[in-house]
């Protein structure tokens, strides 16, 4: 079976070889232009009916109204200009009292390695020779070591107690009196206004002068009623249909 397989696909492999052609001996064609079809004919709408314009509907003319009367506007208040306003001075405390002083001590210095107390040991005593009796002559004295003054031991140290300075002298106490008490703010007062100027009296004028009377006059004429001034009032809106 794998034979028949392997023989077929050869097979198969050698008709298709006749088919693969060489770059070089292939001429390259350009595709068919595409077809070119006619544009279909416009179809244009059909044309509008002419039919007759609407009648314009205009608004009635707004009547004719007077202009309004001119309103002046009123001319602004001129006030005095207001009083001048001092700051009031900073307040000036006494400086804070500074704080106690604490004296503090000098550390102790450091502490000497304890040195044993050197013993003096005694020399070693002489080397004694053998006694040999001398028995005609009398025995020499015994010799007789040097002597050798010991000094006694010194005395035990005392413990070393470190003493720190004394403290420096208190500063006399001054006494400080109270601080005063707080200031009322200050209110500026306006200066008081001028004396009157006195004004010289003119002396009474003098008696009338007798007038003649004329005749009473005639009795009025009856006059129409004042003309009230018009106000005007803007036209009434159109009406919306």
């Amino acid at each position: 079976m794998a034979s028949l397989i392997a023989t077929l696909l050869v097979a198969i492999f050698a008709l298709c070889l006749p088919a693969i052609t060489i770059a070089d001996h292939y001429k390259y064609s350009s595709p068919p232009p595409p077809k070119v079809y006619p544009p279909p004919p416009k179809e244009y709408p059909p044309p509008p009916k002419e039919y007759p314009p609407p009648p314009k509907e205009y608004p009635p003319p707004p009547k004719k109204y007077p202009p309004p009367p001119k309103v002046y506007p009123t001319p602004p208040k001129k006030y005095p200009p207001p009083p001048k306003v001092y700051p009031t001075p900073p307040k000036k405390y006494p400086p804070p009292p500074s704080p106690p002083y604490h004296y503090k001590s000098p550390p102790p210095p450091p502490k000497k390695p304890y040195v044993p107390p050197v013993v003096h040991k005694p020399p070693p005593p002489p080397h004694k020779k053998p006694y040999v009796p001398v028995p005609h002559k009398p025995p020499p004295p015994p010799h007789k070591k040097p002597y050798v003054y010991k000094s006694p031991p010194p005395p035990p140290k005392k413990p070393y107690y470190y003493k720190s300075p004394p403290p420096p002298p208190k500063k006399p106490y001054y006494y400080k009196s109270p601080p005063p008490p707080p200031k009322k703010p200050y209110y500026y007062k306006s200066p008081p206004p001028p004396p009157p100027v006195y004004k010289y009296k003119s002396p009474p004028p003098p008696p009338p002068v007798y007038k003649y009377k004329s005749p009473p006059p005639p009795p009025p004429v009856h006059k129409p009623p004042p003309h009230h001034p018009y106000y005007y009032t803007s036209p009434p809106p159109p009406h919306h249909y």
